[in-house]
């Protein structure tokens, strides 16, 4: 197994505060992450960078609200391909990554073959993504879209 696929098990109650803390905040400043964790700013700073250079931490970002975007609408897309050879799931996968409506995009086992989230400002918005670009997609033979009505849990960060 890969260094980069190797689940982190091991993770000591140190590091997997110095985590919560950066998923809560990856802005905080070094030294009021030291003070939680009730090190130096030193070791933290090391032990941060061992967990970025083992792939544990694969990069900070800023989290947009959609709502604040005005894209208020959420639709789940359960897609069925005529096609699920390498060659045309890659083709596939390549131009479903170019819609920039599309947030997740997963490929799934059971009764259809990819689950993609999208956000849209309305209906008509939704309309237009589905008819100009999932409909139009490689390989697509069929759609069900599920539009939600409202968020429960949203991008909840699982516990170590």
């Amino acid at each position: 197994m890969s260094t980069e696929s190797r689940p982190h098990h091991d993770l000591d109650p140190t590091n997997r505060r110095i985590l919560e803390e950066l998923v809560a905040n990856a802005r905080i400043p070094m030294t009021e992450l030291a003070r939680a964790v009730g090190l130096s700013k030193t070791p933290v700073a090391a032990r941060i960078r061992h967990m970025e250079e083992s792939g544990l931490i694969t990069g900070y970002r800023a989290i947009l609200s959609p709502l604040k975007l005005g894209l208020t609408n959420v639709t789940y897309v359960e897609v069925r391909v005529s096609d699920t050879r390498q060659k045309a799931l890659e083709t596939f996968n390549a131009a479903v990554r170019l819609i920039p409506e599309v947030e997740e995009c997963y490929m799934i086992a059971g009764g259809f073959d990819y689950q993609i989230k999208l956000r849209s400002r309305d209906m008509p918005h939704f309309r237009r993504i589905m008819a100009e670009k999932i409909s139009t997609l490689p390989y697509v033979t069929s759609t069900t879209s599920y539009v939600a009505m409202e968020a429960v849990v949203e991008q909840k960060w699982l516990s170590l």
